[in-house]
């Protein structure tokens, strides 16, 4: 299996993702910690053992990228031809998902409308937000302007009331 060296560690399938798997193929049954190692271990070694015999096959026909046929080869040259189908139904999938992500990417190109047009019209909505909120200032602004006009109004009322009101009292203290 894997050698003894301190990369190991760096080597491996996220435990997480084995559990996951386990726990999917297999529901109801329990399976011990030592077993979940033991699966890690080999998924490790069988991914490097595929990985290690598509790159030389890919070598070999001198090429820099090893390709989906690379790694079909090497599972047929490593005695494990039986998975081919099956990894052939995988790669069918993983090409479906990736024309369907690209399409969902350029749903903003098939839209119709250039990007400048686009850009403008988002331009144009800044500016129109930015416009609203400057009206909303104002409209605060104004509204606590006349909050403190009416405020000062009350005051001086106030004030004038009670000056009203004292020099009354002085009259009448000079009545007495």
């Amino acid at each position: 299996m894997a050698s003894s060296s301190g990369n190991d560690d760096d080597l491996t399938i996220p435990r997480a993702a084995i559990n996951k798997m386990i726990k999917e193929t297999l529901p109801n049954v329990r399976v011990a910690n030592d077993a979940r190692e033991l699966v890690v271990n080999c998924c490790t070694e069988f991914i490097h053992l595929v990985s290690s015999e598509a790159n030389e096959i890919c070598n070999k026909s001198e090429k820099k990228t090893i390709s989906p046929e690379h790694v079909i080869q090497a599972l047929e040259s490593l005695g494990f031809g039986s998975y081919i189908s099956e990894v052939k139904e995988v790669l069918q999938e993983c090409k479906t998902v990736a024309l369907k992500r690209r399409k969902a990417s350029s749903r903003l190109e098939n839209l119709g409308i250039p990007e400048e047009e686009l850009l403008r019209q988002q331009q144009e909505l800044f500016a129109k937000a930015r416009q609203q909120q400057a009206e909303l200032a104002q409209q605060e602004w104004l509204q606590m302007q006349q909050a403190a006009q009416q405020a000062q109004l009350a005051a001086a009322s106030a004030s004038a009331s009670n000056q009203a009101g004292s020099s009354q009292d002085e009259e009448d203290d000079d009545d007495i």
